[in-house]
This record gives structure tokens, C-alpha cells and sequence, in this order.
């Protein structure tokens, strides 16, 4: 074979994983927050419109984000990621129309980059809140909108958004109840959600939106056709092999 007809197979062969890029955003900054005063804002994550944004957030909840994960029980690191002692902000623009789901892979990639986060899966015991179907099958109603800007809002007492899928209302109640509470419906996609209760904790009943409503376990089936069901079982959790606490520059 002649070696000079050959060169330019091998050179088209070398470009290849050029073409497998990993999906990055636009523009994108990761940087130490430095919040003033004893009040803290912080915003846990939102994908508006194709911007990315996390405010004095700690680096579990910047992972917890980027991976969709219901509770601190689905993820396993050292014990400053949870620290307030260690806050990030971080902003990311992505390409007008880039899906949400892509976006959050984005983060995934960018948290890698900058914080030379590693990490692996591991199945391990735990006892959860599965979120199911009820007996009678679900009362919600797809999505009109289909931006996913449309984002939902959780207050105490009350959840509700326009578009919104299964994992944000699992991830959404985490939050409320303290507890991990994992996605079991096997619905896909994005519906309307509208769920009203009375909290347990009468502190967090004094404030709620409705005294009116009922439990959270009633109002779950009786607004949305779902059912919180108490399991035990393994369940995948996220582990943390390394990571920087201080961000590469920007």
C-alpha cells in the first residue's frame, strides 16, 4: 500500500471524537457567592427561557439540580457540599430552543469542568416515599404550554406550575416533607399541577396558604390522583469521588 494515499484515512480518523463533543453552554460562569448579611437568597435552581441560574447555593444543591435528585439520601460526599460555609453561584446561557433535560447535562458537564467533580452510581438500601398512580389513575392534565420556561412554583402548603414534570413535583415535595420522594408513576412528559394542603407542623400550618385543605397524603389523591406509598428498597444514589471547593476560572 502506498503510505501517501493512506494519510489522509488515517487524518479523517483522528477527527472522529472531535465530532463527540460533550454538550457545553453558550456562555457560563461558576464563582464563590459572597452573600451579605445574616439573610441568605438563594435560588436552588431555575431554566428560564434558556438561561441558567443558581444563587448562593451549595454545592449539593447545585448537584441535586443537575442530576434531579429528590433529597440529600440520593446523594453521597463529604459533609462541606452542604455547608453554607460554601456557596456558588452560577450562570449559564444555552442556545435558544436547547431542551431543559439538555441543559441540565450541560450543568452536569460544566460542574466537571470547573470543580473537576467525578463521581459513580451505587444501588443502596433505603426507606422512601414512592410517588405512584392512584387506584383510579391520575387526574392531571397535560401541559398547554409547551415552553419549559413555564416554571412551578412551591410555597408552604401549596405546588403549582403549568408545566411540569413528575421529577419536579417528587423533588418539590422532597423539600416539604423532609423526606426522599422518587418518581414511580411512569409519566413522562409535562402536565398541569395545581396541589393545595394543610401541613402536619402546626408552625408551617400557621403559615400555609389555605387552612382549609386537607393532609398532604388526602390532597395528593383527592387533587391529582397520586399516591405518596412509604417503601424500603435500593435506590440509586449519586457518590461523589472527588471534587475542588474552589471553581476553576472563568
Amino acid at each position: 500500500m502506498n503510505p501517501r494515499k493512506s494519510a489522509p484515512v488515517l487524518l479523517m480518523m483522528a477527527c472522529i471524537p472531535c465530532l463527540a463533543q460533550r454538550p457545553e453552554f453558550d456562555v457560563a460562569t461558576v464563582k464563590i457567592a459572597h452573600p451579605e448579611g445574616d439573610r441568605i437568597d438563594m435560588n436552588l435552581g431555575t431554566i428560564r427561557n434558556e438561561h441558567l441560574t443558581l444563587t448562593n447555593a451549595t454545592l449539593s444543591d447545585c448537584i441535586k439540580f443537575a442530576w434531579t435528585l429528590a433529597s440529600d439520601a440520593q446523594l453521597a460526599g463529604p459533609d462541606w457540599i452542604k455547608s453554607k460555609e460554601y456557596l456558588y453561584d452560577v450562570v449559564a446561557e444555552a442556545t435558544p430552543g436547547t431542551p431543559r433535560e439538555q441543559e441540565l447535562i450541560m450543568l452536569q458537564n460544566l460542574l466537571a469542568e470547573r470543580m473537576e467533580l467525578k463521581t459513580h452510581h451505587e444501588q443502596r438500601p433505603a426507606t422512601y416515599l414512592a410517588l405512584v398512580s392512584g387506584k383510579n389513575g391520575p387526574k392531571l392534565q397535560p401541559a398547554v404550554d409547551a415552553s419549559p420556561a413555564a416554571h412551578a412554583q412551591g410555597l408552604v402548603g401549596r405546588i403549582a406550575g403549568p408545566h411540569m414534570a413528575m421529577s419536579t413535583l417528587a423533588l418539590l415535595l422532597s423539600r416539604f416533607e423532609h423526606e426522599t420522594v422518587i418518581d414511580q408513576t411512569g409519566l413522562t412528559g409535562f402536565y398541569q399541577v395545581k396541589l393545595e394542603w394543610t401541613p402536619d407542623d402546626p408552625r408551617m400550618a400557621a403559615i400555609a396558604l389555605s387552612t382549609d385543605a386537607p393532609s398532604l397524603f388526602t390532597a395528593i389523591q383527592q387533587q391529582l390522583g397520586l399516591k405518596l406509598v412509604p417503601r424500603k428498597g435500593p435506590i440509586d444514589v449519586l457518590v461523589i469521588d472527588s471534587v475542588n471547593k474552589t471553581p476553576a476560572e472563568n
